[in-house]
Order: structure tokens, then C-alpha cells, then sequence
């Protein structure tokens, strides 16, 4: 392989060890935070899980990212570089400052403002896009309201049980929504990266079409699961015990409602934030005791990494396509 490509393949396999890193608490947070697990057990479980569902679940996410958020053909290598070094740049910032950020808005808005820097605003595809915006829908709005939705109707059914029962038997089915959400997790974050990955490769001339071999889907779920592993300790303390008071009950309705709505995401090949939607979702569960129950200025401040993620890696994004351009 040409020298340039293999450093653009290593930037990538950088920026998914960062995924890894910032977005290993969506799994584990809450199973830590209720003592279900210990935190290494909840790590090497959810590592595990992330590379399964990386590898088993298809490539509809990779698609979208590698062919419909900027014209493959209009760019080169620099800007796929650019783009990656973007978010391996400030989600490591981010994790180290305990903010969980969406890799996944980071990942696109930085493909755009590579792609715009370089070639203009034509690079951009609206149906990529549509689905981005689709994304955000699915893990702000229906991440909440499903997770709302579980916990009440788990009020309903268990109002009658004793409190210890609850606890026993949820901090059992806990474990079981943890690996769902790790599962899910590898099944919409891991391909993102896929994505980019074999998109370079096609870029590079060693790929003839836009097709993920088994050696990358391997490869970037297990650079993803050893992100994971490291764990993002900061990030983890602030989703599982800066949002809400949890418990078992609690964290198996979060994790179920944010699994099942990325597992619905990566079917239609939708790239959505995986850690806006289990904050979303825990801020549910918290908000079907009560609203006050939800620490809503740890919640603006979350939302606030949010929302500048997308300027941010934009940004930099651009700035790295054009340092790159000149050299």
C-alpha cells in the first residue's frame, strides 16, 4: 500500500479507538452505577459485545457513511484524514473532561467540512443527510419517550412487589440489557467506521467497489472493543451518576429502550448517536418519577457537548483538509 494511505488507515483505526473510548459508558454506565456488575466485568462484556455486533449485523450503516454523506469521487484521501483526525482530536478531549459526545455527529460534520473546505458545498448528498437528521430524531426524541413509557408501565405492573424482589430480579435482567445495548452499540458505531475505512481503501485503489470485507469489519470492531476496554472512566461517572438516581429497575429500562431503537436505526441504515440516545433515555426513566427527579443542568451541559460537536469537528475538520491541501 501507498505510504499515504496506510496513514490515513491508521487515523481511522485512531478515531475508533476513540469511539470506543468515549462511547464504552453507553453500555455499562448504568449496570456500574447500580452495582450490578464491577466496572471490569461490565468493560470486558461490553467489548466483547461491541465487536459481535460490529461484525454480525450487516453493513447498512457503513453504506450510508462511505456513500452518502459526501461524493466518494469529488474527494481524496486528505479530506477521509481530515475528517477522522477531527473527531480522534476532540473526542479524546471530550472523554478526558467526562463529556459524552456523539462520535457519530463529530464523524459526518467533519466529512463535511473536509469535503466543503476541499470541493465545495456540491460534495454534500442530501439523502446521507436526511438520514443524520432521522438519526437525531431517533436518539433524542424516541430514546426518551420509550424509555419514559417502559418505566411507567413497569410501575404499573410491579406496583404491588416488594422492593427487594425488584431489585433481585432486575439486577439479574440488567445484566441482559447491558449486553443488548453493548450488542447494539457494535451494530451502529462500529459500522461507521467501516464505512470510512473501506471508502479509503476504495480511494487507495486497493478496493475495486464499495464493499466491506470480513478483515476490516473485524479489524475496526476489534480496535472499537479495545477503545472500549480502556473505558472512559469520566464519562462513565457522569451518565451513570450525574443524570439520576438509578437502580436495576431503572437501568434495565433505559438500556432496553436505547438498544432497541438503535438495533431499529441500523436496520434501515440510519447513523445515529448512540450516546445521545442512552443519556436521552436515562433522562426518561428519570423523568417518570418525576421531573425534578433529573439533574437538568448535568443534562445542558451534556446537550451542550452536543450541539458543538458539529461546528467543532467541522471546523477542524476544514482546517486540517486545507493544512493537508498545502503539503
Amino acid at each position: 500500500m501507498d505510504i499515504s494511505l496506510v496513514t490515513v488507515l491508521f487515523l481511522i483505526l485512531a478515531a475508533e479507538f476513540v469511539n470506543g473510548w468515549n462511547d464504552a459508558p453507553n453500555a455499562i454506565a448504568t449496570v456500574v452505577s447500580t452495582r450490578v456488575l464491577s466496572p471490569y466485568k461490565a468493560l470486558a462484556m461490553a467489548s466483547i459485545l461491541n465487536i459481535l455486533g460490529a461484525v454480525l449485523t450487516g453493513t447498512a450503516v457503513a453504506s450510508t457513511i462511505g456513500k452518502d454523506i459526501i461524493q466518494p469521487e469529488a474527494v481524496g484521501l486528505s479530506v477521509v484524514a481530515a475528517a477522522v483526525l477531527s473527531i480522534a482530536v476532540w473526542g479524546a478531549i471530550a472523554t478526558l473532561y467526562g463529556l459524552p459526545i456523539s462520535i457519530s455527529h463529530g464523524l459526518v460534520s467533519g466529512l463535511a467540512g473536509a469535503g466543503v473546505a476541499t470541493a465545495g458545498t456540491h460534495v454534500l448528498l442530501w439523502d446521507g443527510w436526511k438520514k443524520v437528521l432521522m438519526g437525531i430524531g431517533f436518539s433524542t426524541f424516541l430514546g426518551f419517550l420509550l424509555a419514559m413509557v417502559f418505566m411507567i408501565a413497569l410501575y404499573w405492573i410491579l406496583c404491588r412487589a416488594a422492593p427487594d424482589l425488584v431489585r433481585r430480579i432486575f439486577g439479574q435482567l440488567q445484566i441482559l440489557s447491558a449486553a443488548f445495548m453493548a450488542f447494539s452499540h457494535g451494530s451502529n458505531d462500529g459500522q461507521k467506521f467501516m464505512g470510512v475505512f473501506t471508502l479509503a481503501l476504495v480511494m487507495g485503489g486497493e478496493l475495486h467497489s464499495f464493499e466491506i470485507p470480513l478483515w476490516v469489519m473485524l479489524l475496526c470492531g476489534t480496535t472499537m472493543g479495545m477503545g472500549t476496554f480502556l473505558g472512559g472512566w469520566s464519562v462513565m461517572k457522569t451518565m451513570g451518576f450525574g443524570l439520576t438516581r438509578l437502580e436495576p429497575v431503572h437501568g434495565f429500562a433505559a438500556e432496553t429502550a436505547a438498544a432497541t431503537s438503535i438495533q431499529v436505526a441500523s436496520h434501515l441504515g440510519i447513523p445515529l448517536s448512540t450516546t445521545h440516545t442512552i443519556n436521552t433515555a436515562i433522562m426518561g426513566v428519570g423523568a417518570s418519577r418525576r421531573f425534578s427527579a433529573v439533574r437538568w443542568g448535568v443534562g445542558r451541559s451534556i446537550v451542550s457537548a452536543w450541539i458543538f460537536t458539529f461546528p467543532i469537528c467541522a471546523i477542524m475538520g476544514a482546517a486540517f483538509a486545507l493544512l493537508f491541501k498545502l503539503f
